[in-house]
């Protein structure tokens, strides 16, 4: 074992509950529960693996106590005796690869839909979500005296299947933390009005959890330490809650911040936000309780944890999205194998936001088995082919990782000089790094399976005809967009990606032309140089919205330093110190240009597929070849291609 992770591999009990190390997953939605509630099959096989990964306790994602406080349509549910036996299997499973697991009990409140919940939300006050800006209903003492006991029966449930915990979800802006909070309590009874009545409704939870479970099951209750939004609670409350908690029954505090509307939304913190950022207000709480607490924010490195373990910062650590993207990390850290590690890197492109803004079922950017685990391994294939790669971005790479699992024999060959495709311009803006960390672990295992790229080669039809090549994977990426724009070809006029990558200069003042994430994320980069960018677009909506955490960051960076954004506006033509555009209105503006940075999207490079196609060639073409999209297209494409072989 690693000797520098000598505390995160330390054993820990809470109440009765021994845990093998000092490592957390914790919960974290995927929408893999069936239609009905119940635990499927997919989060059994999602959950063990995590398991067999190495971390001590897993939690599971959100449970809830009742049918009206769903969250989303596959939420699994704890309500009834009908979902003791799934639960029960899930608990078995995680067993078996040796973790200890709770189940994760949860309300949404006004946090959903009526048609997820089957009625109206329901809330402390009838305050719309900021976010959601659904009507709820104010609950009655009935209601809130019905949900505690709710509560209190899902959790004996969950100790009959077997848990070892349950976690009572008292963060992020769900039913507890609203009634936590002046920010959505405006109630005048004895569940609103001071801070003690406020906090009534989650210490009657806990402390009827409690009597529920006995004396001797472990009892945690996740908070978010400051909700960091004006006239929210902050640490000074969660200070005086946190040893209520424990007077109540909590045998450990998992400290999180924020709630749906916090700005840049702390609660799953994107790339923008710094490694370990939470870590003080688990220290704060630490002071004030004698129980194990739990830190979590964005780390993703054993090492980080460990420090903050040395530190005494925190009991516990939890290590979130990082689960998702290499499920086996501990391990490697245990066997001082950091190298080799799969890094999150805090996109939420495959997690939180396609979960949330897609409603899709999560996975993650750079794991394309994350999700499908219970799918069971890369087989070999019977009969292994020659396949050739063209294009050695990230659709290429994945590509190539897959192939190479079945057995194929891989060669894969890039017209550039550098390999990486988008992914080198892509990298360049800031809190971007953490694309080449991938990339770069990515060429590892390539390497390790003895795959080389051959760079600088334009494959031809000639080419394919002469190697004869059983398979093709085309993915040669996606060219520039260069649209008919009179003046468009002026000196003043230069690519986004020529800008990213060092190739152009750039004199100020500076035009846009587009405000996708190429332009947004270019607009950033100058923003960081000090040099202010106007950036125009012919949409009438943002199409890097301030919802997502890193479109928040992006819109707040670039106004802090002059820039703005033109919507519903269309480039009539470029002149050679501005640009002239047409607003929704019909009226014409002159913007001041000594450099114009295009942005205006991407056409694919798929010139050989005419070619494959009429040779009765089997190919597959992927990623930006396909169609530009983003980067989970291109590598989750790309492993389907090298799979499906």
């Amino acid at each position: 074992m690693s000797t520098e992770l000598k505390n995160i591999f330390t054993p820990i009990k809470i109440n009765t509950m021994e845990v093998r190390n000092r490592a957390v997953m914790p919960a974290m939605a995927t929408g893999y529960g069936n239609p009905d509630s119940t635990v499927s099959d997919r989060l059994i096989a999602y959950l063990a693996r995590r398991a067999k990964g190495g971390t001590g306790l897993i939690i599971t994602e959100v449970c809830a106590i009742d049918p009206r406080g769903k969250g989303f349509g596959a939420e699994i549910g704890a309500w009834d005796d009908k979902f003791i036996p799934g639960l029960n299997k899930l608990a078995d499973a995680v067993h078996a690869e040796g973790a200890r697991i709770a189940l994760q009990l949860h309300h949404a409140g006004r946090e959903t839909f009526e048609g997820i919940a089957g009625a109206k939300p329901e809330a402390p006050s009838p305050i719309p979500s900021a976010v959601l800006n659904q009507a709820c209903e104010q609950m009655s003492v009935d209601r809130i005296r019905t949900l505690v006991a709710a509560y209190a029966s899902a959790a004996e449930r969950a100790k009959k299947a077997g848990f070892d915990a349950v976690e009572v979800h008292g963060a992020h802006g769900y039913l507890p933390c609203q009634f936590l909070s002046p920010f959505s309590n405006a109630r005048d009874d004895e569940y609103g009005g001071s801070d003690e009545n406020r906090a009534r409704f989650l210490l009657e939870i806990v402390a009827a959890v409690r009597e529920s479970v006995g004396p001797d099951f472990a009892v945690i209750v996740r908070i978010s330490g400051d909700e960091a939004i004006r006239k929210g609670f902050d640490l000074n409350f969660s200070k005086w809650l946190a040893p209520k908690l424990v007077g109540a029954g909590a045998d450990a505090i998992h400290v999180s911040v924020g709630v749906y509307s916090t700005p840049g939304n702390l609660s799953i913190a994107s790339m923008d936000t710094e490694e370990g950022f939470n870590l003080f207000r688990a220290r704060t709480i630490k002071e004030t309780v004698k129980v194990p607490v739990i830190g979590v924010g964005r780390i993703h490195d054993p090492r980080l944890g460990e420090q903050a373990l040395a530190r005494g910062d925190a009991d516990m650590i939890s290590f979130g999205r990082q689960h998702l993207t290499d499920p086996d990390f501990l391990n490697k850290a245990r066997e001082g194998r950091h190298d080799d590690i799969r890094r999150c890197i805090a996109c939420n492109q495959g997690c939180i936001e396609r979960l949330m803004f897609e409603f899709k079922s999560a996975t993650c950017v750079f794991n394309p088995d994350c999700g499908n685990e219970y799918k069971g391994e890369v087989q070999k294939a019977p009969d292994p082919k020659k396949v050739w790669i063209v294009g050695a971005g990230p659709a290429g790479v994945s590509a190539a990782m897959y192939a190479a699992k079945r057995g194929h024999n891989i060669e894969i060959f890039e017209s550039g000089k550098e390999p990486g495709g988008q992914l080198l311009s892509a990298s360049m803006p800031p809190h971007k790094e953490g694309l080449k960390q991938w990339f770069a672990w990515a060429r590892k295992q390539l390497e390790a399976a003895g795959i080389r790229i051959q760079r600088g080669m334009n494959v031809t039809p000639e080419m394919i005809a002469q190697g004869r090549p059983d398979f093709v994977i085309l993915a040669a990426g996606a060219s520039p967009l260069v649209p008919a724009i009179p003046g468009i070809d002026g000196q003043s006029v230069v690519e986004a990606r020529d800008v990213l990558l060092g190739k152009a200069q750039v004199a100020a003042p500076v035009a846009i032309l587009g405000a996708g994430y190429v332009g947004m994320e270019t607009a950033d980069y100058l923003a960081a140089k000090g040099i202010p960018s106007v950036i125009i677009e012919m949409k009438q909506f943002p199409p890097v919205n301030a919802f997502t955490a890193h479109g928040y960051w992006l819109n707040k960076r670039i106004k802090e330093v002059g820039g703005r954004i033109e919507l519903n506006s269309t480039v009539q033509r470029i002149e050679e110190k501005s640009v002239v555009f047409r607003r929704a209105d019909g009226s014409e503006q002159t913007e001041p240009a000594a450099t114009v940075i295009l942005a205006l999207g991407a056409r694919p490079n798929n010139v050989l597929e005419s070619y494959l196609k009429e040779s009765n060639i089997p190919h597959s073409t992927v990623g930006d070849a396909k169609t530009p999209r983003r980067f989970i297209e291109a590598i989750h494409e790309g492993a389907r291609a090298g799979r499906e072989i």
